[in-house]
């Protein structure tokens, strides 16, 4: 794997994740800082799997809806029932382009997807949606005047100032068609105390993304705004229609993840 020039010592939100999901592509600085994390909020590692089960879920809803277009933004390292396992078992002739701007997931990307025709891989920075809208593959290679899928998971967290988020979906929504879907999952801190908020600004402050913070519902219903927001609502993700009825209801005092799925009308 050739990571010629970049820093190992910085931890990566995406290797962070990848250690609490259980993978294997992080290293010493990522599971230090993975450890901090979950001394401060025990259930990460569950709020990290449950966040992975919501795109699994989604992604099924969106090819039942015709959807056979993903562009998943922030895609972060491979894992198991990534976006194009899930849509082309349902749907074979499903695009996918995976975006994100961390060097290490640009590498195993590009070395797991090298076989598979229905997958691309673009570098690019959330910050810059048209640059990203623009990227030349992204254009080839989706059809945006058919519907398409915008997957936004576990990435606006790391976008701390409230009106570039905002900023960044609306102008994502931009192109989109009827028929089209725009997934969210974003972080809540439940009822933290500052000092732990502080922390945990501090934690991600000193990783490659720079920052993290949770928001309210209200704040991404303001997003969605215009949309169709699909039952059940912005709802922690366990609670997304889950494959097993008997998934527990995440106290919403502990920091957790919430989810959506809205349509273009």
């Amino acid at each position: 794997m050739d990571i010629t020039g970049v820093d190992l010592s910085v931890p990566s939100a995406a290797r962070i994740y990848d250690y609490l999901l259980g993978g294997k592509d992080h290293f010493a600085a990522d599971r230090e800082a993975a450890e901090v994390v979950l001394r401060s909020v025990p259930n990460a590692r569950e709020n990290a799997r449950a966040n992975r089960a919501f795109l699994g879920q989604a992604v099924r809803v969106l090819v039942d809806a015709g959807v056979r277009q993903f562009l998943d933004i922030g895609a972060g390292l491979p894992t198991q029932e990534n976006v194009h396992q899930v849509a082309q078992r349902a749907a074979p002739n499903s695009r996918v382009v995976y975006v994100d701007n961390d060097p290490v997931v640009l590498v195993h990307a590009r070395a797991l997807l090298a076989d598979n025709p229905g997958t691309r891989v673009v570098p690019a920075d959330i910050r810059d949606p048209a640059a990203l809208l623009q990227h030349p593959t992204v254009q080839d290679y989706l059809d945006f005047t058919q519907p398409v899928g915008v997957l936004l998971l576990a990435v606006l967290h790391f976008i701390p100032d409230d009106k570039e988020a905002a900023r960044i979906v609306a102008e994502l929504r931009r192109p989109l068609v009827s028929g089209s879907h725009v997934v969210i999952s974003h972080g809540h801190p439940g009822e933290l105390t500052g000092d732990l908020v502080k922390k945990g600004h501090e934690l991600y402050g000193h990783t490659r993304q720079g920052a993290a913070v949770g928001r309210t519902r209200a704040d991404m219903a303001a997003w969605l705004e215009g949309l169709e927001l699909l039952a059940p609502g912005i709802v922690p993700v366990q609670g997304w229609r889950p494959e097993n009825d008997f998934e527990p209801v995440p106290d919403l005092a502990e920091p957790g993840v919430f989810g959506m799925v809205a349509r273009v009308p």
